[in-house]
């Protein structure tokens, strides 16, 4: 059976048992506690939390989802993946247990038509309820009862949880040991979860009481379930994976199946090649942070793994275009965003290719100090910096140092690896428990919007939140978030930031700083007591700040106007990978491969200034979203958008879904003015742009800094600013070359001072100098003049030292003849570092070192002597 007829398999059951088909939702989640959507019901948890009524009993997807816990593990194994699809079935309040096991059981064995033999199934427990159930499909000796780590599920954050039962698949003895899933995972495959979502969980992912009904959250691998229904060896060899692995075969010119190491790289090709194709078609970009790391990680990962395949050019788009092509029908976005995928992986690709042979140099400068030192293992400190800064797979690292005769210290590898885990635990454990928020959201449900049409409204006071806990009243000076049952405000969302203004009652006054939005469809306005007293329950007075808002709805109009323009004179790739709008200022995040010349830039703006002056009307209406897809609206990556969605028409050009304050025509805006360009990551530009007043105060304040620059060049007109500038500067340089001209003279005078100085060790000819106030440049530039004025004349070394503030630099130099007697600048230097409680290090002729404790140069040098007679003796 193929995946496609799984999947669809699968779909069409439920959907005949009362299940509405949901398409999958991105895997950038709404949840900011999540980093990437890994599970099936992450899209239902307000359902689950009873902040929104569903609109459906019944459901069921395949969902995209992506899992980072098992990045390290890809290619390792037969069944590990980042990526995958997640087939699920869910209840809410409707069915529960035994409705799960029933309809799990009739698909398993009669829609699939496994064995029921093979299968066995496991409980919590303390789940008698699920074991009696399962009693009447299995003998007991094959439903086995596991603890929480195995058998109670929750997202690792705090939300729903709950026990589980899984069902396992048999695959017979050629996979593995007797005796059950606890024996043997690999024999007995976990196809499907059956999870009985009736708890809720705190950070700590503790019991903290009970969602307010009973559901059901299913998850079926459809990866797992094909390996199985096709008797395939491993995930790698099902329909699902197989052609995307001997694309990978075709690119590397290599085979599966006849090495092992060959075989990992090869398997890491082809899931990472899916898996970073999904998430950039869901608008996820590479970045040094959160999931943008995860995806430059993989890539990097990629790019290492085909080198050490022996491949010297781009492999990521191939993969691309076969992971397109393969899943592109169930999940048409990947057909859509083609062409964005591919630029920003071969950006990436590219910009890693510099890295990867930088990180390759950093390689060989730290082997190369083990092996002087003597020893034979590669720190554990540079292999996680080499993972971590420049993308090296450990065993990329642990081939390399082979190569070199050396071990990987793979203990302190690994505490460092996990020591960086933790950190990413605890960032995910200190998501704040919301928990009064959520119960008054609940309570109170969502808040009506009536900022479009007014900016003030009569409203009450529905609840009170002081920190953690909801309060009955709130004074003068404290802090609080207000929920009110309907509200002018505008919550942020969609880049724009939210409304602020004041909430007025009979007792006093509070002045809203801020406005997010909450659980559950309600507002949260943050704010402050300004004067009085305010309680829960009264009734309100609800005024935004008029002037604010208006001068975020021209700057949001203005954004809509720029993303237009870049498409139009960019093309269709530059669309919005992120913004900012706010009052009178707006940031334009978008894709793009160059920076844009300055020339450009005036066009853009231009053009933007233009369509703003045609004053055309600007319309909001809601329709649904099928039918604004059709009409060409544009819809943002990181939206996620219901059946009904709202549509921002500006002329008849700019069709945007957007839920943003706009203003009734473009003339409103008056002025955009672009202040800045930049690059912000691979493939990602970023403008920022003034509009309105604000344009004009920055125009006019332009104007002054070039009229104040022509009077300090004397210049009557600022149109002779350019000239007069070139010739100050022109003059400016002719003036340090007669300067450095005067240096290089005084430098040579130095050299033969201090050459004329040096003492004799051994028959070599040394000199220890120390030179208050020079920098490292200088004290380089002496070392290597010494180290020619002694050259050829006899053995020669020089040591010169400098202390500044918190901070001594020593720099050495050998010449060539006291070298090939072994005797080198970084050995001369070694114990002077230490001296000033720092290392040295550089190449045979010259070294470099310095330390925190400069009160220790005085030492230092005078111990140079020393050394350079005991290396002399060691030389002999």
């Amino acid at each position: 059976m193929e995946g496609r007829e799984i999947r669809g398999r699968f779909l069409s059951f439920f959907q005949e048992r009362g299940h509405t088909v949901v398409p999958s939702s991105s895997l950038v989640p709404a949840d900011p506690s999540l980093l990437l959507t890994n599970a099936g019901m992450v899209q239902f948890k307000p359902y689950f939390l009873g902040e929104q009524a569903p609109p459906y009993p019944r459901a069921t997807t395949a969902q995209k989802s992506f899992r980072t816990t098992d990045i390290d593990l890809v290619g390792l194994t037969d069944r590990h993946l980042t990526f995958f699809e997640m087939l699920g079935n869910f209840s809410f309040g409707d069915y529960f247990k035994e409705g799960a096991v029933d309809l799990a059981w009739e698909l398993i064995t009669e829609g699939f038509g496994l064995d029921a033999e093979r299968l066995w199934a496991t409980v919590y427990e303390t789940d008698d309820e699920a074991a009696e159930i399962w009693a009447t499909k299995l003998p007991r000796e094959r439903i086995v009862r596991r603890g929480k780590k195995d058998n109670f599920w929750s997202m690792g954050v705090a939300g729903p949880c709950g026990p589980c039962s899984e069902i396992y698949v048999d695959r017979g003895p050629e996979h593995g040991r007797e005796g059950g899933p606890e024996v043997d995972e690999d024999r007995y495959l976990e196809i499907w979860n059956l999870v009985f979502m009736q708890n809720e969980c705190d950070a700590n992912i503790e019991v903290a009481g009970d969602l307010p009904k009973k559901n059901i959250d299913t998850g079926m691998g459809l990866e797992r379930m094909a390996l199985v229904l096709q008797g395939a060896g491993s995930s790698f060899e099902t329909d699902l994976m197989r052609p995307i692995l001997e694309t990978a075969e075709e690119v590397s010119g290599q085979r599966y199946g006849k090495e092992p190491g060959t075989d990992v790289s090869l398997r890491i090709l082809a899931e990472h090649g899916r898996a970073t194709t999904f998430l950039i078609a869901d608008g996820v970009l590479p970045s040094n942070e959160g999931r943008g790391y995860v995806l430059r990680r993989m890539l990097r990962r990629m790019v290492s793994h085909a080198r050490r395949l022996g491949v010297d050019r781009q492999v990521t788009a191939p993969l691309v275009e076969r992971t397109v092509e393969l899943l592109g029908d169930a999940y048409p976005e990947l057909v859509d965003r083609k062409a964005f995928v591919l630029q920003v992986a071969a950006a990436e690709e590219e910009h890693f290719g510099a890295t990867l042979r930088q990180g390759l140099v950093r390689f060989k400068e730290e082997a190369a100090r083990v092996r002087e030192g003597g020893g034979s293992t590669f720190p554990g400190e540079a292999a996680f910096l080499l993972h971590d800064t420049y993308g090296f797979a450990r065993e990329l690292t642990e081939e390399l140092a082979r190569e070199q005769g050396l071990e990987v210290d793979a203990e302190g590898f690994e505490r460092l690896m996990e020591e960086q885990r933790e950190r990413a635990r605890a960032a995910a454990r200190g998501v704040a428990d919301r928990r009064a928020l959520v119960e008054a959201a609940r309570e109170g449900g969502p808040t009506e919007f009536l900022g479009y049409e007014r900016l003030e409204a009569e409203a009450a006071i529905r609840a009170l939140i002081a920190g953690e806990r909801a309060v009955g009243s709130a004074t003068e000076g404290q802090a609080v978030e207000i929920l009110l049952d309907r509200t002018p405000f505008y919550a942020e969302g969609g880049g724009q930031i939210g409304d602020a203004g004041t909430i007025r009652t009979d007792s006093g006054v509070l002045e809203v700083e801020d406005t997010v939005p909450g659980p559950g469809g309600a507002t949260v306005h943050r704010a402050r007591v300004r004067a009085g007293e305010v309680r829960a329950g009264q009734p309100a007075e609800a005024a935004v700040d008029a002037d604010r808002r208006a001068a975020t709805a021209r700057s949001h109009t203005g954004t809509h106007v720029v993303h237009w323009t870049l498409r139009t004179l960019l093309g269709e790739h530059a669309r919005q990978a992120g913004s900012l709008v706010a009052p009178g200022r707006l940031r334009f995040d978008f894709n793009h491969f160059e920076a844009l010349s300055r020339d450009l830039l005036e066009e853009i703006e231009g053009t933007a200034n233009a369509r703003l002056a045609e004053d055309a009307p600007v319309r909001a209406y809601e329709t649904t979203f099928e039918f604004a897809r059709s009409q060409g609206a544009i819809a943002l990556f990181e939206e996620t958008y219901g059946d009904m969605v709202r549509v921002v028409e500006i002329g008849g050009y700019s069709t945007e879904l957007c839920g943003g304050t706009h203003v009734a025509r473009t003339g409103e805006v008056a002025l955009a003015v672009l202040v800045s360009e930049a690059s912000i990551g691979a493939g990602l530009r970023r403008i920022e742009a003034l509009v309105g007043p604000d344009a004009l105060r920055w125009v006019h304040a332009e104007r002054r800094l070039l009229e104040d620059v022509a009077e300090a060049l004397g210049a009557g007109d600022p149109q002779q600013v350019p000239d007069r500038a070139r010739r100050a500067v022109a003059r400016i340089k002719e003036l340090e070359g007669e300067l450095q001209a005067i240096r290089r003279r005084e430098r040579g005078a130095r050299v033969e001072e201090l050459a004329a100085g040096a003492r004799d060790v051994a028959g070599v000819a040394l000199v220890v100098a120390d030179l208050p106030g020079e920098d490292t440049g200088a004290l380089r530039e002496l070392a290597l003049q010494l180290r020619g004025r002694l050259e050829g004349r006899r053995h020669g070394a020089a040591v010169l030292g400098s202390a500044d503030g918190g901070r001594a630099t020593l720099v050495a130099s050998c010449t060539k003849d006291l070298v090939d007697r072994g005797v080198t600048a970084p050995l001369l230097l070694e114990v002077a570092a230490r001296d000033v409680g720092g290392r040295a290090g550089g190449k045979p002729h010259l070294a470099i070192g310095g330390g925190g404790k400069p009160a220790g140069l005085p030492r230092a040098l005078a111990g140079v002597p020393d050394r350079l007679a005991a290396l002399l003796e060691g030389s002999r």
